[in-house]
């Protein structure tokens, strides 16, 4: 590996690197736990975790030594032939959500593309409508991108796949009107997450049930940030009572491994045949491992692994953000449960990011006026502590 100075890595990038991303002026080079250190030796509290990725933190003693164990091993066989961990982790997974089967891919878009292909495969042709919601982010790939609502990522590449229907996401009539006997399948994040930390509402979410069950729709819940423990338990959409045929799940699963899954139930999955899909990569003996041993770090409810320290830090969260709320009028809104959490301030929060990073604190802008924290699940109370006076310091600073 050529060792480059931080001036160089952004010149090269600037060169040859696809213009997609306005990343931040700063050059990471390691991490430790909750923190990130950049090519100056200064260090970073990490509260978005690489997007929702970094479940377990970063340099992870034991995620690093299963993932050169299993390099060491065999890393890729492609899905021609059998391994020992797809159908391990494929049980695990099933017994975690509920659902029958796994389909592995590598991310959370090919996940919800699985869903939303095998919820037309299942009728077969006679219904093809989609219903999403406001506020929605399933993807940025062709089939993710139809269901998913802002324009701001839609239009640079319409048209789009046809008979999407996007509902309002407080207004249970409105879906509830909507569902009928041509929907195909209803595709809803529990908490949107890319759409400004907003969790479905219990009435919402019984809206939902009822539809689908009086029409036959099938339900796809998109757990791909809100689920695998984020919010301290594996799903939100079990805490909300949603029913789903199908399920995404991928980010914090992998620990920082590339790894997705679809979940299907066996009435779904009778549809599927050889051949109808697949992934080169989907499912390899690396990204399984990382996911085995990111399930075994997690634990259960009173197992002592980090389910339980969401769980306890989830109540630290809620006291000290309504403390900053309480303190801090710019901020008109908190929303979110467990290590998902969204500050709405009302207004484009764009300039709280770059002044959190000089102060040495990572977090993202969403939805334009919400701050969004995503951190590693192994953040204790200090963490949060100190995170949450960098940001009042910096809320406070432009009142």
């Amino acid at each position: 590996m050529t060792t480059h100075t931080a001036s160089e890595v952004q010149g090269l990038e600037a060169e040859h690197i696809l213009q997609v991303y306005k990343r931040a002026n700063v050059v990471f080079e390691r991490g430790e736990g909750v923190r990130l250190i950049d090519s100056n030796g200064r260090s970073y509290l990490d509260f978005i975790s690489g997007v929702g990725v970094c479940s377990l933190g970063h340099g992870h003693a034991k995620l690093a030594a299963a993932i050169a164990d299993q390099a060491k091993t065999l890393l890729h066989t492609s899905n021609l032939f059998y391994h020992p961990l797809q159908g391990e982790l494929a049980t695990r997974l099933s017994t975690l959500t509920g659902l029958d089967r796994a389909f592995f891919c590598n991310s959370g878009a090919e996940a919800i593309e699985a869903c939303l292909k095998f919820s037309r495969r299942f009728w077969q042709g006679s219904r093809t409508k989609y219903v999403a919601f406001t506020h929605s982010f399933h993807g940025r790939t062709m089939g993710a991108l139809s269901v998913t609502w802002d324009d701001h990522y839609r239009a640079p590449f319409a048209p789009l796949i046809p008979n999407v229907v996007f509902v309002d996401a407080q207004d249970p009539a409105a879906l509830a009107a909507a569902v009928d006997d041509t929907t195909a399948a209803v595709i809803v994040e529990p908490i949107q997450g890319e759409g400004g930390v907003r969790p479905i509402s219990a009435a919402m979410a019984a809206a939902i049930n009822a539809a689908c069950a009086r029409t036959g729709a099938l339900l796809i819940a998109d757990e791909i940030q809100c689920g695998s423990g984020r919010t301290g338990t594996f799903t939100y959409s079990a805490t909300l009572g949603l029913k789903p045929d199908l399920m995404a799940l991928a980010k914090a699963m992998g620990a920082g491994v590339p790894i997705g899954a679809a979940m299907f139930s066996n009435k779904v999955a009778a549809a599927a045949a050889p051949g109808d899909h697949g992934s080169t990569y989907g499912g390899n003996l690396l990204a399984c491992r990382a996911a085995l041993l990111f399930l075994d770090e997690l634990g259960t409810p009173g197992s002592g692994g980090v389910l339980d320290n969401v769980r306890r830090v989830s109540a630290h969260f809620d006291t000290a953000l309504a403390a900053l709320q309480a303190r801090t009028p710019r901020i008109v809104a908190l929303r979110g449960a467990g290590v998902i959490r969204g500050i709405d301030i009302g207004e484009d929060a764009g300039w709280v990011v770059p002044a959190a990073l000089e102060r040495g604190l990572l977090v993202n802008r969403t939805s334009t006026s919400v701050i969004r924290l995503l951190p590693p699940f192994v953040i204790t109370e200090a963490h949060i502590d100190e995170a949450l006076s960098i940001l009042g310091d910096v809320l406070q600073e432009k009142q």
